[in-house]
C-alpha cells in the first residue's frame, strides 16, 4: 500500500514506444491467451485532464471501478474493439490497488494450469508486456520471495508443500540460511530455512494501475474520474442506466469492479455479493540505501491457516483478526525503488473502517524484524490502510451473474488483488467479448454464492 500525490498522474505515466504485437506462432498456446487481439498503436504520456467526462454517456460496456482489474478488464476489451466506459468514484488507484505492497505473481503454470495458475502466472506474463512490449515503468522486476520458517513445525509443513507443488511442475524450492543470504544478506541467519518462489515479482501499484488505465484509453476506452455511482437501473429495453453525482450513463452490459465495495453496490441492483471489506495496513521506513532486494514473507500465517482457516458465517479464511482479537501474524514487504522499506500483513474484518492501529503496526514491525533484522533500528516514518475484498467462501468471483441479464463481476481477489487483476480483468474481458467462459472461470463463478437480496 502506498500513499502517492494524485496530482502526480503525468509522472506515473511512461511514453510507451513501440506498438503492440501479438505473440508468433511458435508461442506457446498457455502463454498465448495473454496476447491482445488488437493491436495499440505507440502513444505519449497522458496530458493533463485526459478523464474529463467525454460527449456521450451511452456505451457497449460500462465497468465501474477504477482498480486494477477493472482497468485491465477496460483495456482488454478495448484492445478487441468494443465501445468501453470506465467510472471510478474517486482517482484512479487511490483505493487498494494504489495502497497495496506491491507483491505480485506465484509459482508459475504448473503441470495443469488452475485459475491461481493462470491469475499468479498469468498477471506475470501481463506485467511483463506492460513494461516490456508497451513501455510503461511500472519499476516491475522478477525479485523472487523468501519466506521465512521459524519453526519444527513449519519446517516439516513446507517441506512437504515444497516437494508436492515441485512433483506438480511449480517452481520453488527450500532453502537454507545460508543460501537464503547468498540472495538476500540482510535475511535472519538464525532461522531454521527459507522458501524461494522464482516466479514472484513487485512492482509499483500507483503506476501500474494507471498505466492500464492509460494503455485501455489509448485503445478506445473512455476513463471517467470523480463519478460516484448512485443509482442503476435495469432497461426496460435491456441494458443498465447507471445514475453518477452528476450524470446518467447507459449500457446494454455492466461490469461491476467495485473491489470491497462490491456488497453496497449489489445491492442497487437488487443482489447480494458476498463480499466484505477487510482492512489491510503497511508502514515505511525512510528511504535506505539498496538492502532488500526479494519480496519477504514468513511461513507462520500460511502455516496456521493450513490447519484451521478461521472462516465461519460472517468472515471470510485467513484472517489475522477475528471479533477485533489477533490470532496469528502475516507478514509481507519489500523494499521500493525509492528506498522505503515497506512492510504490512493485518487482515481484520471491521467493515469499512479504514483508519491504521498502531498497536497492529507495532506487531507487524516486530514480526518483520524476526526475518530482516535491520529494520529493527530504522524508525517508522509513516502508516497508512485500505480495504482489500474478500469473498467469504475465499475464492475469487469473476464471471457473469447468471441472475440479471448481461452484468458481469470481477472481484474477490482478497489480499492478492493487485498481481490477480490483470488477468482476472483479461479472463473476465475475453468472456464478455466471446460470450464463452473459459473452464478456469468455473471455479470463480459467480452463481455458487450472489443471490437475490
Amino acid at each position: 500500500m502506498t500513499n502517492h500525490d494524485k496530482s502526480s498522474w503525468n509522472q506515473n505515466i511512461s511514453r510507451p514506444t513501440a506498438p503492440v504485437t501479438n505473440d508468433g506462432p511458435d508461442t506457446p498456446s498457455r502463454r498465448r491467451v495473454l496476447a491482445g487481439i488488437g493491436a495499440v498503436a505507440a502513444a505519449s504520456a497522458a496530458p493533463g485532464g485526459v478523464f474529463a467526462q467525454g460527449n456521450s454517456n451511452d456505451t457497449d460496456v460500462l465497468i465501474i471501478g477504477g482498480g486494477i482489474a477493472g482497468a485491465s478488464t477496460a483495456f482488454h476489451l478495448a484492445e478487441q474493439g468494443r465501445d468501453v466506459i470506465l467510472l471510478e468514484r474517486g482517482e484512479i488507484a487511490s483505493e487498494a490497488s494504489g495502497q497495496n505492497m506491491g507483491g505480485l505473481g506465484g509459482n508459475g503454470w504448473g503441470n495443469n494450469p488452475d485459475l491461481l495458475s493462470y491469475l499468479t502466472a498469468g498477471g506475470v506474463e501481463i506485467f511483463k508486456r506492460m513494461q516490456i512490449e508497451l513501455g510503461y515503468d511500472m519499476e516491475f522486476r522478477l525479485s523472487g520471495t523468501l519466506t521465512a520458517i521459524h519453526t519444527d513445525e513449519q519446517f516439516e509443513y513446507f517441506q512437504d508443500r515444497v516437494s508436492s507443488l515441485r512433483a506438480q511442475g511449480y517452481d520453488l524450492e527450500l532453502l537454507t540460511p545460508r543460501e537464503a543470504r547468498a540472495i538476500e544478506p540482510e535475511a535472519n541467519g538464525e532461522l531454521l530455512g527459507y522458501q524461494y518462489a522464482t516466479q514472484r515479482g513487485q512492482a509499483d501499484p500507483v503506476k501500474s494501475t494507471r498505466a492500464f488505465a492509460h494503455a485501455a484509453q489509448v485503445a478506445g476506452a473512455t476513463i471517467n474520474t470523480g463519478q460516484n455511482v448512485t443509482a442503476i437501473t435495469a432497461l426496460s429495453a435491456g441494458g443498465y442506466a447507471v445514475r453518477t453525482g452528476s450524470g446518467e450513463y447507459r449500457c446494454q452490459t455492466l461490469v461491476l469492479a467495485t473491489g470491497a465495495w462490491c456488497g453496497p453496490v449489489g445491492e442497487m441492483l437488487g443482489i447480494k455479493v458476498p463480499i466484505v471489506p477487510i482492512r489491510g495496513q503497511m508502514w515505511a521506513t525512510e528511504a535506505q540505501p539498496p538492502r532488500v532486494f526479494n519480496t519477504i514473507g514468513s511461513a507462520e500465517s500460511s502455516f496456521a491457516w493450513s490447519k484451521d482457516n478461521g472462516a465461519d458465517a460472517s468472515h471470510p479464511p485467513n484472517l489475522t483478526h477475528k471479533n477485533r482479537q489477533r490470532f496469528i501474524r502475516h507478514l509481507y514487504g519489500r523494499q521500493r525503488k525509492n528506498g522505503e522499506i515497506i512492510f504490512g500483513g493485518d487482515r481484520e474484518s471491521l467493515g469499512y473502517v479504514t483508519e491504521p492501529d498502531r498497536a497492529g503496526i507495532e506487531v507487524n514491525r516486530g514480526h518483520a524484524a524476526e526475518v530482516i533484522p535491520l529494520v529493527a533500528s530504522l524508525p517508522i516514518s509513516r502508516v497508512w490502510s485500505g480495504l482489500m475484498p474478500f469473498s467469504l467462501d475465499g475464492a475469487p468471483i469473476i464471471g457473469k451473474i447468471s441472475l440479471r441479464e448481461n452484468l458481469f463481476i470481477v472481484s474477490g481477489l482478497a489480499s492478492s488483488g493487485f498481481g490477480r487483476g490483470p488477468m482476472a480483468g483479461k479472463l473476465a474481458a475475453d468472456y464478455i467479448h466471446t460470450g464463452h467462459m473459459t473452464h478456469v472461470l468455473s471455479e470463480s463463478n459467480p452463481d455458487r454464492c450472489v443471490t437475490e437480496a
